[in-house]
């Protein structure tokens, strides 16, 4: 059983490349009893791409959720609430 709940979103903008990317990271329990780790990522306003990683133990998957969100923080990603938000944005991530 996952003893927290981890669950991040990250966006990246660029106006003047035409950029606006998502990335999305949970850590969840599968049907086995297994933690996974789940990544997403895409354009805003698609569906994206989803990858999932099975571990043993939580404590690894977390090491890996902090090692992903360094990298993505060190290439620009920050997350949605420091952009401006429009009433006319697309919802770029649904459950």
């Amino acid at each position: 059983m996952i003893a927290q709940l981890y669950r991040l979103c990250i966006e990246r903008r660029d106006a003047d490349r035409n950029m606006a990317r998502f990335y999305a990271l949970s850590i969840e329990e599968t049907l086995f009893g297994q933690t996974c780790l789940v990544r997403r990522w895409g354009r805003i306003g698609t569906t994206g791409r989803t990858v999932q990683h099975s571990f043993d133990t939580e404590g690894e998957a977390v090491e890996l959720f902090l090692a992903l969100l360094r990298a993505k923080r060190m290439r620009g990603y920050q997350p949605r609430s420091t952009y401006p938000t429009r009433r006319s944005d697309p919802v770029w991530l649904s459950s």
